[in-house]
């Protein structure tokens, strides 16, 4: 697995599911002990140690709930609830076509894009990027600014607001990149 593909893995895990899911026992276990920077492959230590220092396990649950959670939620996760023009089916027909296996979750949740973003990255051959690169650009960057936006706006945790802009400066050192592979 590359960078990439780590970088959108782990964005996309603590977006998409829930802080108690037993999955993200390991992930949640090296943000509280301050391994995660040893293979962060960005520059963003200050930010990791920040997020380090906000873990508390059941303040960011709670605030997760309150966030991202149910109809009255204070940020829809959804990108058919922050941009108009594509509806979740769009999303979904765009990743089946490239093959990833989809559950009946929607899938333009802001983690489940994350999460295509890694899975076409480790399913994609040498050189191959257009998938990732219309994925970024069509249905992720239209809105990601805004949605973190919200998330730092109306987090009550520090966590919460310390992972919206690390995911921020992440998705625009991935969108650098893939346009880096363009440009060559």
């Amino acid at each position: 697995m590359n960078e990439f593909s780590i970088l959108c893995r782990v964005l996309g895990s603590l977006y998409y599911r829930q802080p108690q899911d037993p999955l993200l026992v390991p992930l949640f276990t090296l943000i509280k002990d301050g391994k995660l920077a040893a293979s962060w492959p960005l520059e963003q230590d200050e930010l990791l140690a920040r997020l380090q220092k906000s873990y508390d396990p059941d303040a960011l649950a709670a605030d997760y709930e309150a966030l991202f959670v149910g109809p009255d939620c204070r940020v829809a996760p959804y990108r058919s609830a922050w941009f108009e023009g594509t509806t979740e089916s769009d999303v979904r027909a765009f990743l089946s076509a490239r093959g990833m296996p989809l559950t009946d979750t929607p899938a333009d949740h802001f983690g489940t894009l994350l999460l295509a973003a890694s899975w076409l990255e480790d399913q994609s051959t040498e050189d191959e990027s257009e998938a990732q690169e219309t994925l970024f650009a069509e249905y992720l960057l239209p809105w990601c600014d805004t949605f973190l936006g919200k998330v730092e706006a109306h987090a009550l945790t520090p966590f919460w607001r310390t992972l919206a802009q690390l995911t921020r400066e992440a998705i625009a050192a991935m969108w650098e990149e893939l346009q880096e592979g363009e440009d060559e």
